[in-house]
C-alpha cells in the first residue's frame, strides 16, 4: 500500500528531470579512483610547553590542532586568538564574480572589511577566528509573511552571536562587522554583552548613490506611484534596477541600518569618523585595519565592553540620535543594547527630555531639508562634526571612554585640529559642491531654518502606553502657523497592512483620511515594519493630507504624519483596536514644545470628551475584524510572548530571562494548583 501510495504521488507532483541513474551517470570510477582515505598532515609542530600540556584544558590545545589544520602556520598559534563575527552573506568567486547573492547589499561586500581586519591581526601575530550570522533585509521582506520574522530576528541573532563568540574561549577580543536594520543592532546587543572583554565594532557604511537615480527609499515606491499613475512602467523599471551603485554599506539614507552606525559611534563602540563611510572606498577598508589595531590596544590596555557602554554612553547616544533625526526603530534597539550592557534602559520620558533639549542638526534624508545622501554627512565630518556642536552647548559627557582608549572629550580635541576633518570637507566641496554647513548645522543655523527636534511621542486615549511620530518631518504646509498640526477626521480601519494596501492601490483612501491600522504590534504581526504605508504617503501626491496611526513600527525612512508603536497593541486589548469606521478622532501635535495626543472624540452625530471617549472605549469588544494573522509563525509567536512578560516594545522587546524564570514560576504553581 505505501509503495503504491508513493508512487501515485510521485506522479501527481510532476515530472522529474533526469533519474538518480542519469544524475551519477558515468562519474563513478573516475571520482573513487582520485579520492583517498589518507594524507599527510600539516608540517610543523604546535607551540606546546610542558605546562601548557599540565595544565590547559584539552579544548584549547585542540583549537590549535583544528587551526593548523585550517592551514594556520603552526609556529603563529602561540599568541592569541581574536573573534571576529559578521553578518557577512551571499557568495564569490575569487575574481569577485557574483555565484550567489545575499539577503541584502549590506552584507554582501563586509568580507572585504573582514579580510583587511583579519590580514592586520595576522600581522600583529594574532589568529583571527571568523565566523558569520547573516541577516535579512527589511525592504526585501515589505508586504510580506517574511517581515513577521523581522524584529524577533533581532533578537535570535543576537543569541547565536553570543554563544558563538563564548564558544571561543581563548579569544582576547571580539570585533563585529555588521550593516543594516536588524543584524547591526543584534550585533551591538551582542557586544554589549561580553562585559569583560574588548569589543569593538566596525560599521558596514553607505551604498553610493546612483548617478541617475533615486535612493533606495523612494525606489520602494514605485509600485504604488505606478498603480496611481504617477510613474511610467519603463521608468519604473530603470529606477528599480539602477539605485544600489555600490555594494555592501547600508542604504543611502539615515534609516535604521544608518542610525545604529550613528548611535554605535555615539556610544564609543566603533572609531571616530567611522559610521557612514563610502562602502568600497579606500577609507571605508582602512578603517577596518585602524579597528583591528585598536581592538588589539584595548586588550593590552585592559579596557573591556563594560568601561565603554555605560549610562553616559548611552544618554551620550541618544542625544546623537536626537541631533541627526533618527529612525524611531532606535527606540526599540538602544534600550535592548543598554539592557545587554546592564545599563539603565531608556524610558519614554528619558527619550522625551532628551528629545526636547537637543536640536535636529543634519540635512539628509529622508526629512531634508534637503535631502543629502548619508555619505555627504559622512564627507562633511559626521558624528565627530555634529558632536563638536553638541559640546558647545553642554550636551555630552565627554568623560566617557571610547574604543580609542581616549575619552570623548580628547577624540573631539583631535578631530576639531585634524588633517582628516580639513581633508573629508575639502573632497564633499570637490565632488558635490557642498559646504560643511550645507550639510551639518550650528544650533543658530537650525533655528533659522525652523528645523525642530525631531520626535514627539503623543498619548491620550488611543495611546495611553503612548505613541512617537517623527514630528519634525510632518510637511509644514498641513502645519498651521503656531506651528502645531492638528487633523481631525471620521477613522478608515484596516485590519492589516495588506488590506491597507491595497486600499491606496485602489482609490480607497483619500485626501483628509485617518487610516488605523491594527493588530500589527508583536502579537498580531511581530510588529511588523509598515514602511509600504509610510513611503506610499510621502511619494504620493495626496500623502501629506493622509494620517497613520498603527501598533505597528516604521522604517528608519518614514516620515509624515505616521504614528506608530502605539499601545497597548489592538491584540493585547488597546484601545487602538477598539475602533471602528467613522469613528472620529482628533490628532494634535506641538512641533515646537514636542507635545501630542491622539483622542477619539466620539461620531459625526455624537461628539465626546476625551475622557468619555476612553469610557467608551473601554466597554467596548475588540475590533471583530483584527486578529493574529494566520501566517505567523510558531517562532514569532514565542518571541512576542517572550518580550511582554519582558516589559514590552518599549523596553526594546528583549528577553528579560529572571523575568521570564519568574512568570513560568508563577504559570506552573498555578496550573498545579487548578490541577489539583
Amino acid at each position: 500500500m505505501f509503495k503504491e501510495l508513493t508512487s501515485e504521488c510521485f506522479v501527481r507532483k510532476g515530472e522529474i528531470s533526469m533519474s538518480v541513474k542519469e544524475l551519477y551517470a558515468n562519474d563513478a570510477s573516475d571520482l573513487i579512483l582520485r579520492s583517498r582515505t589518507h594524507a599527510d598532515g600539516p608540517d610543523g609542530v604546535l607551540p606546546l610547553t610542558p605546562e601548557t600540556l599540565r595544565n590547559s584544558p584539552s579544548g584549547n590545545i585542540f583549537g590549535m590542532t583544528i587551526d593548523a589544520g585550517m592551514g594556520w602556520d603552526p609556529k603563529a598559534l602561540a599568541n592569541g586568538d581574536v573573534m571576529m563575527i559578521s553578518t557577512y552573506g551571499g557568495l564569490k568567486k575569487d575574481d569577485g564574480t557574483t555565484i550567489a547573492v545575499g539577503l541584502h547589499p549590506g552584507h554582501f561586500e563586509l568580507d572585504g572589511l573582514l579580510k583587511e581586519a583579519a590580514d592586520t591581526l595576522k600581522g600583529m601575530g594574532y589568529v583571527p577566528t571568523a565566523a558569520f550570522v547573516t541577516d535579512p533585509c527589511d525592504g526585501r521582506t515589505q508586504g510580506t509573511t517574511g517581515m513577521f520574522d523581522s524584529l524577533p530576528y533581532r533578537n535570535d541573532a543576537s543569541i547565536v552571536m553570543r554563544r558563538l563568540i563564548r564558544s571561543l574561549p581563548t579569544r582576547k577580543a571580539v570585533i563585529g562587522v555588521a550593516s543594516c536594520d536588524k543584524g547591526l543592532p543584534a550585533m551591538m546587543m551582542a557586544l554589549a554583552n561580553m562585559h569583560d572583554l574588548p569589543t569593538i565594532l566596525i560599521p558596514g557604511g553607505a551604498t553610493l548613490m546612483p548617478n541617475d537615480g533615486e535612493d533606495l527609499g523612494t525606489v520602494q515606491t514605485i509600485s504604488v506611484r505606478y498603480a496611481n499613475k504617477e510613474l511610467s512602467f519603463d521608468r519604473a523599471c530603470r529606477l528599480g534596477c539602477i539605485a544600489c551603485a555600490s555594494g555592501g554599506g547600508g542604504c543611502q539614507f539615515l534609516g535604521t541600518a544608518g542610525t545604529s552606525q550613528v548611535v554605535a559611534e555615539g556610544l564609543g563602540f566603533c572609531l571616530p569618523h567611522a559610521a557612514l563611510s563610502p562602502s568600497g572606498e579606500p577609507i571605508w577598508y582602512d578603517m577596518a585595519k585602524k579597528s583591528a589595531v585598536a581592538a588589539m590596544d584595548l586588550y593590552k590596555a585592559g579596557i573591556t565592553t563594560k568601561d565603554i557602554i555605560t549610562d553616559k554612553a548611552i544618554e551620550n547616544a541618544m542625544v546623537i540620535h536626537a541631533a541627526f533625526g533618527g529612525s524611531t526603530n532606535l527606540l526599540l534597539h538602544l534600550p535592548a543594547i543598554a539592557f545587554m550592557a546592564g545599563c539603565h534602559v531608556p524610558t519614554v520620558h528619558d527619550w522625551a527630555r532628551v528629545n526636547k533639549e537637543v536640536p535636529r542638526l543634519v540635512s539628509v534624508l529622508p526629512m531634508g531639508p534637503i535631502n543629502y545622501p548619508t555619505v555627504d554627512v559622512f564627507m562633511a565630518g559626521g558624528v565627530p562634526e555634529v558632536m563638536l556642536h553638541l559640546r558647545k552647548m553642554g550636551l555630552l559627557h565627554e568623560d566617557v571612554m571610547t574604543v580609542t582608549g581616549s575619552t570623548l572629550g580628547e577624540n573631539l580635541d583631535w578631530w576639531e585640529q585634524s588633517q582628516r576633518r580639513v581633508s573629508c570637507q575639502k573632497r564633499l566641496k570637490e565632488l558635490d559642491n557642498l559646504n560643511v554647513d550645507d550639510v551639518i548645522f550650528s544650533p543658530e543655523q537650525a533655528r533659522a531654518k525652523g528645523i525642530g527636534s525631531t520626535i514627539t511621542f503623543p498619548t491620550g486615549n488611543i495611546a495611553p502606553e503612548g505613541s512617537v511620530v517623527k514630528s519634525t518631518a510632518i510637511d509644514p504646509s498641513v502645519i498651521d502657523d503656531d506651528h502645531v498640526y492638528r487633523h481631525t477626521a471620521p477613522v478608515k480601519c484596516y485590519p492589516s497592512e495588506k488590506a491597507a494596501i491595497t486600499a491606496l492601490k485602489n482609490g480607497g483612501v483619500e485626501a483628509g483620511d485617518i487610516m488605523v491600522v491594527m493588530a500589527g504590534g508583536p502579537m498580531g504581526t511581530g510588529m511588523e515594519e509598515t514602511y509600504q504605508l509610510t513611503s506610499a504617503l510621502k511619494h504620493l501626491s495626496f500623502g501629506k493630507h493622509v494620517a497613520l496611526i498603527t501598533d505597528a513600527r516604521f522604517s528608519g525612512v518614514s516620515t509624515g504624519a505616521c504614528f506608530g508603536h502605539v499601545g497597548p497593541e489592538a491584540l493585547a486589548g488597546g484601545p487602538i483596536g477598539k475602533l471602528r469606521d467613522g469613528d472620529v478622532v482628533e490628532i494634535i501635535v506641538d512641533t515646537v514644545n514636542l507635545k501630542g495626543s491622539l483622542n477619539f472624540i466620539g461620531t459625526k452625530d455624537h461628539k465626546l470628551t476625551y475622557e468619555e471617549g476612553a469610557k467608551v472605549l473601554a466597554e467596548r469588544e475588540t475590533n471583530p475584524a483584527i486578529h493574529e494573522d494566520d501566517d505567523l509563525p510558531d517562532d514569532t509567536r514565542l518571541w512576542a510572548a517572550l518580550q511582554d512578560v519582558s516589559g514590552g516594545t518599549w523596553r526594546g522587546t528583549v528577553y528579560d530571562v529572571d523575568k521570564i524564570i519568574e512568570t513560568l514560576k508563577a504559570g506552573k504553581e498555578a496550573l498545579a494548583k487548578k490541577n489539583k
